[in-house]
């Protein structure tokens, strides 16, 4: 019963970009810009109101952290608690970090022996770990990416590079360089290909403390970009999600594909 728990809850975190609107997953860091050696802290949550942990912790299972050289950096400190997943990151390098916590792959729910089986995993597995005979075999599979960039001194592209898998923001404006009152420019792809018609949604923080929610809603054009004007300094909560069939396995017919960033917008 324990590990079926343990599973369920597994699955919730890492599809809560398709959850109730309500709820919002996120990483927040503690500062956005500032200078190299310094440390930076970051909260990761599925919530109810931005930025406020009062739902689930994000399971950070998929955190990649890329450094300015193009390296991959690990993360110190990593705790999860009851509502946040926290943790801590040294940044040794002058330049722009990207902090995602990527998702992909399968989700099977089938009977075996008259009993319900889950199982969660990558393509390559589950030709030999799902049984293809498998009765109420129901497979989905998802692309999930949720981040923020943290910039140390100049800003640099070395770790803004797509991976040209699922969703990805590719920035014409730096998102370490975004002020109040001026536009930012960015490109969506979609496995490598730009996004067309891709609808978005812009959330500005501390929306516990209004009735509405204020959304700006943005479409890509046909390169896939488009372009936001912020209304006033903060951070902002950007989503974006949509279903194809360009599934990896016969048995999935629909691929769910979100993204999630998080900006901070600063005064001029």
């Amino acid at each position: 019963m324990k590990h079926a728990l343990k599973i369920a809850t597994i699955l919730l975190a890492a599809s809560a970009p398709f959850a109730a609107h309500a709820h919002k997953a996120w990483l927040l860091p503690s500062a956005t810009v500032t200078t190299v050696d310094q440390w930076v802290t970051v909260d990761a949550a599925v919530s109810n109101d931005l930025f406020y942990f009062n739902h689930v912790p994000l399971r950070m299972e998929g955190l990649v952290i890329t450094a300015p050289d193009g390296s991959t950096v690990k993360p110190e400190n990593l705790a999860t608690g009851k509502y946040r997943t926290t943790f801590d990151l040294h940044l040794t390098q002058n330049g722009t970090y990207r902090l995602a916590n990527v998702n992909r792959g399968l989700f099977a729910n089938y009977e075996e022996n008259g009993q319900r089986k889950r199982w969660r995993g990558t393509a390559e597995k589950f030709a030999t770990e799902v049984p293809q005979n498998a009765a109420n075999l129901q497979v989905s599979e998802s692309a999930g990416r949720v981040e923020t960039f943290v910039t140390a001194g100049k800003p640099t592209t070395t770790a803004l590079k797509a991976d040209n898998i699922g969703l990805e923001l590719v920035p014409i404006t730096h998102p370490n360089d975004l002020y109040a009152t001026e536009e930012a420019k960015f490109r969506f792809l979609l496995d490598g290909k730009p996004a067309a018609d891709l609808e978005l949604e812009i959330v500005a923080g501390g929306t516990r403390y209004r009735d509405q929610q204020n959304e700006i809603k943005v479409k890509t054009d046909g390169n896939g970009e488009f372009a936001v004007t912020w209304p006033e300094p903060g951070m902002y909560w950007l989503e974006a999600t949509l279903q194809d069939e360009k599934t990896s396995v016969k048995q999935a017919k629909q691929r769910r594909v979100s993204y999630v960033a998080t900006f901070e917008v600063l005064q001029q």
